[in-house]
C-alpha cells in the first residue's frame, strides 16, 4: 500500500511538470509559426491529450470490450466540459474568441449530436438494439474529415494572436519540449492510474466504481493538468483548445478508427442518462460562451454542480 501511494504522488509529480513543460512547448510552437494558440490547442495539444483514451480504445476493442470503448469517451467527454473547463474556470474566467464561438463551438455540438444519434438505435427503431456498427464509425470519421479541412484552413490563414514583440522560444527547444511534455503527461496519467486502482482494489473498492471514478478520470488527467496550468499562465486559447479538439478527437478518432477497423460494438448498455450528459455538456458550453464570450467562474461552478448531479446519479442511484 505504501509503495503505490509512493508512485501515485511520483505520478502526480511527473503529470504536472510534463504538462507545464508541454504548454511552454506548445506556446513556443504557436509563436514561430505565427498560427493561433487555438489551433495549437486544437491539435498538438488536443491529440496529446487524448492519447491515453486512444491506448485504451485500441486495447478493449481487441480483447472485445465494447462497452470499455464508449464508456472511455462519453465519461472523457462529460469530464473535459464539466469537471475541466469548470475547474479551469475557477482558477480565472476563460475569454472565448469570436471565431471558437462561430466555428468550432458548433462544430462540437454537432458531432456530438451525430454520435449520440448513431448509439440510439432503438429510440428511433423500437425492434432494434442499440449498436455501433462499422459503418458509424466510417459516419464519424467522415465527419471528423471536415474538421481537419477546417484546421488545414486555420494553418494556410497563419494567423497570430501574439505580440510580434513577445520573445518567442527556439524553435528546436519548443518542439524538445513539446514532445517530452507529452512522454511526461502519458507516463504520469499511467502511474496514476495504475496506482490509484492498485490502492482501490486493496481498500476494497469494486471494479465498478473504479472503472466509474480513477479509469475515467485517469483517461482525462492529462486534459485536465494541461488545461488548468494553461489557465494559470493565461494560455486561454491552448485551455479551451484542448477540451475542445479533445472531444472532437474523442469521437471521430478514439471511436472512429477502432471500430472501422475491427467492427460493431454490439448490445450496447450505456444509458440514456450518459448520452444526455454528454449532450448537455457541450450544449452548455456553447451557451455559455455565446454571452459575453467568456467562461465565467459563475459558469464554472454551474459547469461542477451539473459534474456532481451526473456522478452521484450513476454513482448512488
Amino acid at each position: 500500500m505504501l509503495l503505490q501511494i509512493v508512485l501515485l504522488i511520483i505520478g502526480f509529480v511527473v503529470l504536472i511538470k510534463g504538462a507545464d513543460i508541454f504548454v511552454d512547448g506548445a506556446s513556443g510552437v504557436a509563436k514561430y509559426f505565427k498560427v493561433s494558440k487555438m489551433l495549437i490547442g486544437l491539435t498538438i495539444v488536443a491529440f496529446g491529450t487524448s492519447a491515453p483514451e486512444f491506448a485504451v480504445s485500441i486495447k478493449s476493442m481487441i480483447v472485445r470490450s465494447g462497452d470499455i470503448v464508449l464508456g472511455n469517451v462519453i465519461g472523457s467527454n462529460i469530464l473535459n466540459i464539466l469537471l475541466i473547463l469548470g475547474i479551469a474556470s475557477l482558477v480565472h474566467p476563460l475569454n472565448v474568441k469570436n471565431n471558437t464561438v462561430k466555428k468550432e463551438l458548433p462544430i462540437t455540438l454537432l458531432i456530438t449530436l451525430l454520435f449520440s444519434v448513431l448509439l440510439l438505435d432503438n429510440v428511433f427503431d423500437k425492434n432494434s438494439i442499440n449498436m455501433f456498427t462499422r459503418s458509424d464509425g466510417i459516419v464519424v470519421l467522415l465527419f471528423f474529415s471536415v474538421f481537419i479541412y477546417y484546421l488545414i484552413s486555420m494553418a494556410r490563414n497563419k494567423v497570430s494572436d501574439d505580440d510580434d514583440n513577445e520573445k518567442s522560444m527556439p524553435i528546436a527547444k519548443a518542439l524538445l519540449f513539446t514532445a517530452f511534455g507529452i512522454l511526461a503527461i502519458i507516463f504520469g496519467s499511467n502511474m496514476v492510474v495504475d496506482s490509484a486502482s492498485k490502492i482501490a482494489s486493496l481498500l476494497g473498492v469494486s471494479e465498478r466504481i473504479i472503472a466509474l471514478t480513477i479509469v475515467a478520470l485517469g483517461t482525462s488527467l492529462p486534459e485536465l493538468v494541461t488545461s488548468v496550468i494553461a489557465t494559470r499562465k493565461g494560455e486561454y486559447d491552448i485551455a479551451i483548445g484542448n477540451v475542445v479538439g479533445s472531444n472532437i478527437f474523442n469521437i471521430g478518432i478514439v471511436i472512429g478508427i477502432p471500430v472501422t477497423i475491427f467492427g460493431n460494438i454490439p448490445n450496447i448498455s450505456i444509458g440514456h442518462i450518459d448520452i444526455i450528459a454528454m449532450i448537455l455538456a457541450a450544449l452548455l458550453l456553447f451557451i455559455f460562451s455565446l454571452k459575453n464570450h467568456k467562461i465565467s467562474r459563475k459558469k464554472g461552478l454551474i459547469f461542477l454542480i451539473v459534474f456532481i448531479c451526473y456522478y452521484s446519479y450513476i454513482l448512488f442511484i
